[in-house]
């Protein structure tokens, strides 16, 4: 199957719910209060959606990856930034477990999604993006 846009992305799909997800628990007194933490794992979260979009937009399969490398660092990012949301209780071990496993099994497929562009690279094969 070919994919013609970003929207058709299991990844970016998956990045935008749990965009939803860091600004619910951002939106909560206590946290939306903490102004630095509250904007940093919001921007982080971002990132990693925005990363996947602006990847595939530049319909270069080098630029994907990287761009699919810097999503990737942003989930790592932003699952740091919700350790340091648990250790000052702005969220609940169950929140955090909910969204840290997300953000792991992101991260995952992020990467075997590099891995097979990797593969499809070397082997100089088209990869199904317009």
């Amino acid at each position: 199957m070919k994919i013609t846009k970003f929207e058709e992305l299991n990844i970016w799909k998956q990045a935008l719910s749990i965009t939803k997800l860091i600004y619910d628990f951002t939106s909560k007194k206590e946290f939306s209060r903490d102004f630095g933490l509250r904007d940093q794992i919001r921007r982080a979260v971002v990132s990693i959606s925005s990363n996947i979009v602006e990847g595939f937009e530049k319909n270069n399969n080098n630029e994907f990856i990287r761009f699919l490398k810097i999503a990737k660092g942003s989930a790592g990012e932003c699952r740091n930034q919700l350790h340091i949301a648990l250790a000052v209780n702005h969220i609940t071990s169950q929140e955090f477990a909910k969204a840290n496993n997300d953000l792991e099994s992101l991260a995952k497929q992020i990467g075997a999604f590099i891995s097979y562009l990797e593969t499809k690279r070397k082997n100089k094969e088209f990869i199904p993006t317009r």
